[in-house]
């Protein structure tokens, strides 16, 4: 594997939305991407103001304004690879599909923040209906937990089998999509990696007794994004990023009086 350090010209970009209080959200993208010294930029889709005892409010941003800023971005730093997390409604999804129109030759990952751990909704409804038919399409990576992608493919997922069954049908829509469906919620960790040509890989993980859970799936598809930017292959590009998360939430200190913030820092200690 390449040393980031090696990598001086490549950027990573992150679309999503902007958490106050560094825990998830584009500050967190941009410690991922430090910690993995890759150099980052940020384009803010929504407004929240959220601590690490919940989210109460939303506010998508103008899709013009992120399209200037997004043109803005790629005449002067064009990115190397690109990180989309919460898009907050319809007409920010579709405006990021349309900028990722002609970028299919770099790694693309998207997150889909449908609600905060908490349970806020971060995702207008009819905005899934463009997620589906115009985002997925558009990218070669997807992160969802359990709950997203049940949402996503429109099937129950409660067990394994049915994650897969949910995965199989993502991909009839988006042929050339890499799925991993991370399953941290569950009392034995189990994330499930599918690859374009069917395959399937079970990554399996460990029950990390902490309260510092903010933001590990902000995190982990920031790391997913850092680590293909440093050529690791897929199955070794979702397996350390699903390490370097485990390692943030071991090494965390209480922060805040709910979920607080995971240690996204702590590679360069």
């Amino acid at each position: 594997m390449q040393r980031a350090s090696d990598l001086s010209a490549t950027i990573a970009l992150t679309i999503a939305g902007h958490d106050p209080s560094s825990g998830a959200g584009i500050t967190a993208d941009l410690q991922t991407f430090a910690a993995h010294r890759i150099f980052g930029t940020s384009a803010v889709a929504a407004l929240t103001a959220q601590s690490t005892l919940g989210v109460s409010a939303v506010d998508a941003v103008s899709p013009r304004v992120l399209r200037q800023v997004l043109e803005t971005l790629q005449a002067d730093l064009p990115a190397s690879g690109i990180k989309i997390g919460m898009l907050g409604n319809a007409a920010v999804a579709a405006e990021v599909a349309a900028f990722l129109g002609d970028k299919q030759h770099i790694p693309i990952v998207f997150d889909p923040v449908l609600a905060s751990s908490s349970g806020a909704s971060l995702l207008e409804g009819e905005a899934l209906d463009v997620v589906r038919s115009v985002l997925l399409p558009a990218v070669a990576w997807i992160t969802p937990n359990w709950a997203e992608l049940a949402a996503l493919s429109e099937v129950p997922v409660t067990t394994l089998a049915e994650a897969q069954a949910a995965m199989q049908k993502l991909s009839e829509r988006a042929p050339k999509l890499t799925i991993v469906a991370t399953g941290g919620d569950l009392a034995r960790p189990i994330d499930l990696l599918r690859l374009p040509n069917g395959e399937f890989h079970h990554l399996e993980g460990e029950h990390i007794e902490t309260t510092s859970t903010h933001g590990t799936g902000c995190a982990f598809s920031s790391a997913l994004l850092c680590r293909l930017l440093l050529d690791d292959d897929p199955v070794s590009a979702a397996s350390g990023a699903k390490e370097y998360v485990a390692e943030a939430m071991r090494r965390a200190k209480k922060i805040g009086h709910g979920r607080g913030p995971l240690d996204l820092l702590w590679t360069l200690q």
